[in-house]
């Protein structure tokens, strides 16, 4: 009984792990994306470099 729990612990936590690691490469995607829209969308140059962030 014991070894059949832990087998499934360890089904539950990898299952849970992946999905977690899925959610952050398309958290990871949509952020990569929204930079690089501030790079093509510029507000126009005020003196500085137009770059839409402050960093």
């Amino acid at each position: 009984m014991v070894p059949l729990l832990l087998v499934l612990l360890l089904a539950l936590i990898l299952f849970g792990a992946g999905f977690a690691l899925k959610a952050l490469w398309w958290i990871a995607i949509i952020v990569l994306v929204v930079w690089l829209l501030g790079f093509v969308i510029r507000p126009a140059a005020s003196g500085r470099k137009g770059r839409w962030y402050r960093w």
